[in-house]
C-alpha cells in the first residue's frame, strides 16, 4: 500500500502575555509550550497514532531535526510532504512527552511567515499544531469506522494552522482531500446562482431557459 500525507490537527493555546513573557526572558525571541501532538486518542477523522509508532518517530525527530536545528514548520496547512523554507515560521527547540501527548517547546523565527504568525498569537488569535507525516492507515475491526496509523508511518514535521472545522484532514500526496469538497461547494453554488437567473428570466421575459452560450467569440463574431 502506498503512503498517503497523514495531517492531525491539536490545539495549542497561547496567550498575548505569554507572548510579552516570551520576549521579555528570552532577548525578543517568542518561544512558546504546548502540547503538539497526542497518542492513542482517536480523533474525528477516526484515526489514532499507537505510542509506540509515534515514540519511535518523536525520537528520531529529536535526533535529526532537532539536533541539527532544522525542525521547521510551516504557518497554515501544508500540501505537500516537503517543507517550503519560504513559508517557514518556527523551529522546534524541544520534544517530551507528558502521558500519552507529545510535548514541545517552539520559537516563532523572525521570517516573513514567522512574523505574521507572532502578530497572530499577539492578539489572542486561537491557533493549532498540525503534526505533518507519510504513513499508510489500517481499519481496526472492534471500532467501525476508525483507522490506526501503521508502522511505517515517517514524522515530517508540526506546521501552524488555523482552527479547522474537524480534528484532522487526510490528504494524499498530490491534494488535499478537501480540495475535492471545495470544488463541489463551487460548483453547488454556481449551480444555485444558475438557478436563481433562470427563475428572473422566466418571469420578466417569458423564456425559462437561459441560452447555452455559442463557440463564437463574446463580440458574437467568430474567431479571426
Amino acid at each position: 500500500m502506498s503512503k498517503s500525507l497523514l495531517i492531525d490537527y491539536t490545539s495549542f493555546e497561547v496567550s498575548p502575555q505569554m507572548i510579552n513573557e516570551s520576549e521579555s526572558k528570552n532577548n525578543g525571541r517568542v518561544i512558546v509550550t504546548g502540547c503538539l501532538q497526542r497518542a492513542e486518542s482517536k480523533n474525528q477523522n477516526g484515526r489514532v497514532y499507537p505510542k509506540e509508532i509515534l515514540m519511535r518517530e518523536v525520537a528520531n525527530y529529536k535526533k535529526v531535526q532537532i539536533s541539527e536545528k532544522r525542525a521547521l514548520g510551516e504557518l497554515d496547512h501544508p500540501e505537500s510532504s516537503v517543507v517550503n523554507l519560504q513559508n517557514v515560521s518556527h523551529n522546534v527547540l524541544e520534544v517530551w512527552w507528558n502521558g500519552d501527548d507529545v510535548m514541545g517547546k517552539v520559537e516563532v523565527l523572525g521570517t516573513p511567515a514567522g512574523n505574521i504568525l507572532k502578530e497572530l498569537l499577539r492578539s489572542g488569535i486561537k491557533l493549532g499544531i498540525s503534526s505533518r507525516g507519510l504513513g499508510s492507515v489500517e481499519e481496526l475491526r472492534e471500532d467501525p469506522g476508525s483507522v490506526q496509523v501503521k508502522d511505517d508511518f515517517e514524522l515530517i514535521c508540526w506546521d501552524f494552522v488555523s482552527n479547522p472545522s474537524t480534528h484532522g484532514a487526510f490528504m494524499k500526496p498530490s491534494a488535499m482531500n478537501e480540495s475535492a469538497g471545495a470544488k463541489s461547494t463551487i460548483k453547488n453554488k454556481y449551480t444555485k446562482i444558475n438557478n436563481l437567473v433562470s427563475d428572473i428570466l422566466c418571469e420578466i421575459t417569458g423564456k425559462c431557459e437561459i441560452p447555452t452560450p455559442s463557440k463564437k467569440n463574446s463580440c458574437g463574431c467568430g474567431g479571426h
